[in-house]
């Protein structure tokens, strides 16, 4: 979407974004800041999060914090960061995955799963219970969206295990979503296959194969991504919790097709 035809429904609110380095976590936090918000992003490496907030074009309304995903420090960090700096927080992105473990689930390591579900779902909640408890949705409306995949819909053969955190990851978005109402709503969004570095051993070997499996003709843009986060987290989506949001590019359809 071309800056002219972006709106500011986030004026004067605080977003949090986690994995905000490059990527989807990258285009939302772009997204949100360019409708308006003040921005707080991390990710791991602080040198990724500078080339960040170049990329967004940020002055004093985005600061970085960097840190992992699942270490509490980081996320305490990070909450107090938006409410010193901006004074309060109004959305929280749960961004962060990763997929360290690729096969079938008889061969996965313990330790990898422990990891992916610490970062992929336990996380998601640990950031969420910072959120709340630093006063998000006490004085305004507040938003989650967790950010899930169409690998926690169905069968994600190769990743399994990954769809299995995420789908996990829904489930706990409804039930966040059914405990936290009415002052804060709290979404999921399921992309398919996105074009970004995470994503690029699913199509990177023939993109244009990969990319003949949607109707919509094309893989997934981050931005795509950013603007359905938008959404989920603006006042537009007023009357929506406990959703998961599928952008797919029309790829469940092929059942039917």
């Amino acid at each position: 979407m071309t800056p002219e035809r972006i709106g500011q429904r986030f004026a004067g609110r605080v977003a949090l974004v986690t994995g905000a380095s490059r990527g989807i976590g990258l285009a939302v936090a772009a997204r949100l800041h360019a409708e308006g918000a003040r921005v707080v992003i991390t990710a791991r490496k602080p040198d990724g999060l500078a080339q960040a907030a170049a990329e967004i074009g940020a002055g004093a309304d985005l600061v970085t914090v960097a840190g992992r995903a699942d270490d509490p420090e980081h996320q305490q960090d990070a909450i107090d960061t938006a409410i010193r700096e901006f004074g309060r927080l109004d959305v929280l992105v749960n961004n962060t995955g990763i997929n360290p473990a690729y096969g079938p689930l008889t061969e996965l390591d313990d330790s990898a799963a422990r990891k992916i579900m610490d970062v992929n779902v336990l996380a998601a909640l640990a950031w969420t219970r910072r959120a709340v408890a630093a006063g998000l949705g006490s004085d305004a409306p507040g938003a989650v969206v967790n950010m899930a995949s169409v690998a926690g819909i169905g069968p994600a053969p190769g990743i399994g295990y990954y769809g299995v955190s995420k789908a996990a990851l829904i489930g706990l978005t409804v039930q966040l979503a059914a405990e936290l109402a009415p002052s804060i709503r709290v979404n999921a969004i399921a992309p398919a296959v996105v074009r970004t570095r995470f994503a690029a051993a699913l199509y990177e070997a023939d993109e244009a194969a990969a990319a003949a499996r949607y109707p919509l003709g094309r893989l997934g843009e981050p931005g795509d991504i950013g603007a359905a986060a938008a959404f989920l987290a603006s006042e537009d989506a007023a009357w929506i919790t406990g959703q998961t949001l599928v952008v797919d590019g029309g790829g469940s359809l092929r059942a039917s097709l």
